[in-house]
């Protein structure tokens, strides 16, 4: 080993305490290593490179679902209007008739229905969102040189690609993809004769989820085994910034539910290829009875919702995590009720693992037991509620800075707070039964999952731009996008609860010819028109982070935000290993804002004569 590679990958005496063998940057990353473009770029063992490429290609998939949202609110919203125009693109989906008018397939609706969901909620928000910030942020802000174990980091990400180019391939099978919701509920997705998309689009969408489940499993242990061993000295769990624990509690959720949806999988697989009957019981398909007793569909849910709510979280809480961090910077205060904010984080956790069957109301459930899943839904809203009330005593009376992370940030708490209230309707069963499979539905899970999410992956994306990329994002295209994005999430999701309330129900592909429904041909309309204004200002961001890689205002100091957390105490560029020499030891918490008349003091400077130890 070189003297000058030896000095670069010193550490101090403390690192033997994680221990962490440090010898891996000299095998890693060797002349060969840093000038291979494949070593550096594809096949890359460093975190922060991973991070991007994960944010890339959720960034990809992110522009995929939405365009398919377009499409299927074209349908809903001008069903009688010819849409030849897409016959280039969806080929034989668009079928026209003798006057040149073309219509959209419905069994392909139902499949871009399925598709848009399963892209989004997996691909996007669970993989794009914790994939990206817990890759970038755990070991920078930890003080760590890498993930415990850089070569499954790599593994995870291209799992999640493997995964996501084996959706991608369903989408052009002849038969078309999986059509029987996101959620592949049975018989549709048990049989393969139930419909078209239920034959080999449902099999290639298991094999996809399956190895998105790999993925996420593989990331999930490092995320934990970093932060609970590679912490750097004097990082104690309550010096950790928040964004590290809501990523930690994050996979903790992850490897507690995600194996529990394999092994749902699995069953399904085996009673579409091997004859069993774990979810089919008495079906009839084209009036023959098939040789299947004994199952029940009622299994899958459960086995699916045991997941699916945790996925809820594993979804939002890494956006919580990133607005705690982003909004203490910019209003240049201590976040309020540190402890209040980690405790309904594990809160949260932890309830979110005794709710599931609120999604199972009108699924034959015995009332009684209803009522229990009622209580416990209603009492998750508490520590959520806890978090909102800190963020807002959080931007009370504090110097804020109005810049576009910023204001995602408030965005997120605006859409938090309007997608949680409607939660609380839900969450009742007797509401429930009415509501249930309606657009109220579709409209409370897009705000308070879906949009609030995205608000805080685009906060984090526009505050550690700087730090993944070495420049600025363009300031003014981003309140543009803010702007549009928040009114147009509004003028979307508003009108739908009132549909919803209505009892317009969901997953229709037309409502014209249902004389109850017939009125709300003008609300269908409003809805799509601002769908389409909205997608277009996600492009604009798209176009914004792409030519600011390259153009943007370039970063000229470590610490542009004057942010506390460690991640500002690296080089500009930094290389693996993130520290040139030695790895800062943590003196303090991460909030030290405006203390003793300074603006903000870094988690490595050592106290001030008189200062106390912040009791945090």
């Amino acid at each position: 080993m070189s003297a000058n590679h030896h000095t670069h990958i010193e550490t101090d005496i403390h690192i033997e305490k994680q221990g962490f063998d440090d010898h891996f940057h000299e095998h890693h990353e060797g002349d060969k290593f840093q000038t291979n473009f494949i070593f550096k770029y594809i096949f890359s063992m460093d975190h922060k490179m991973i991070a991007r490429q994960f944010l890339i290609t959720g960034m990809l998939w992110a522009i995929i679902g939405a365009a398919m949202s377009i499409i299927f609110r074209l349908q809903l919203g001008f069903p009688n209007e010819s849409m030849a125009w897409l016959k280039p693109i969806l080929g034989k989906w668009i079928t026209i008739n003798e006057a040149g008018i073309g219509s959209l397939d419905p069994e392909f609706y139902y499949g871009l229905v399925t598709m848009h969901g399963t892209i989004i909620v997996f691909f996007v928000l669970t993989a794009g969102l914790s994939g990206t910030f817990s890759n970038l942020l755990i070991p920078l802000q930890l003080g760590a040189r890498d993930m415990a174990s850089p070569f499954l980091n790599m593994l995870s990400y291209w799992f999640f690609f493997l995964s996501g180019a084996v959706l991608l391939y369903s989408l052009f099978l002849s038969t078309g993809p999986f059509s029987g919701g996101w959620t592949a509920y049975p018989p549709l997705s048990a049989l393969p004769q139930a419909s078209s998309g239920s034959g080999a689009g449902m099999t290639l969408w298991l094999v996809s989820l399956a190895l998105f489940v790999v993925s996420v499993l593989l990331g999930g242990m490092n995320y934990i085994t970093t932060v609970l061993n590679l912490r750097t000295k004097g990082m104690s769990l309550w010096r950790m910034p928040l964004t590290v624990w809501a990523f930690l509690v994050t996979a903790i959720l992850a490897l507690l539910s995600f194996p529990v949806l394999f092994s749902g999988f699995l069953l399904l697989i085996f009673d579409r290829s091997l004859g069993t009957s774990f979810y089919v019981s008495d079906i009839f398909i084209n009036g023959m009875a098939l040789d299947r007793i004994g199952g029940s569909p009622i299994l899958y849910q459960h086995i699916f919702w045991f997941l699916g709510h945790p996925e809820v979280y594993i979804i939002i809480l890494p956006a919580m995590g990133l607005v705690s961090e982003v909004l203490s910077v910019h209003a240049r205060k201590p976040i309020f009720g540190y402890r209040a904010m980690v405790y309904s984080i594990l809160a949260i956790a932890f309830l979110s693992f005794i709710v599931w069957a609120h999604h199972m109301f009108m699924s034959g459930v015995n009332p009684f037991i209803s009522n229990f899943f009622v209580v416990f839904t209603l009492i998750i809203a508490v520590p959520s509620a806890v978090k909102v009330f800190n963020w807002i005593s959080t931007l009370y009376g504090g110097n804020i800075r109005l810049n576009t992370p910023m204001l995602f940030c408030i965005g997120f708490v605006s859409m938090f707070i309007s997608g949680g209230l409607t939660g609380i309707f839900l969450g009742n069963s007797a509401i429930d039964i009415q509501q249930h499979d309606t657009y109220f539905v579709v409209a409370h899970f897009h705000i308070v999952m879906g949009v609030a999410a995205f608000f805080g992956m685009f906060a984090g994306i526009y505050h550690w731009f700087p730090k993944m990329f070495g420049r600025f994002m363009n300031e003014t295209l981003g309140k543009v996008h803010f702007w549009i994005t928040m009114v147009g999430a509004y003028a979307v999701f508003g009108p739908m609860h009132f549909l919803g309330m209505a009892g317009v129900p969901r997953r229709y592909y037309r409502f014209d010819s249902f004389e109850a429904f017939q009125g709300f041909d003008d609300m269908n309309k409003f809805i799509t028109v601002a769908a389409i204004i909205t997608f277009f200002a996600q492009i604009m961001f798209v176009v914004n982070f792409f030519w600011s890689m390259y153009k943007g205002r370039k970063m000229t100091t470590q610490n542009p935000w004057g942010a506390n957390t460690l991640e500002w105490t690296t080089p500009i560029e930094a290389g693996h290993g993130n520290w040139p020499g030695k790895i800062p030891s943590v003196q303090r918490w991460a909030y030290d804002y405006g203390k003793d008349g300074i603006e903000f003091t870094q988690q490595h400077v050592p106290l001030r004569e008189g200062e106390e130890h912040s009791s945090h």
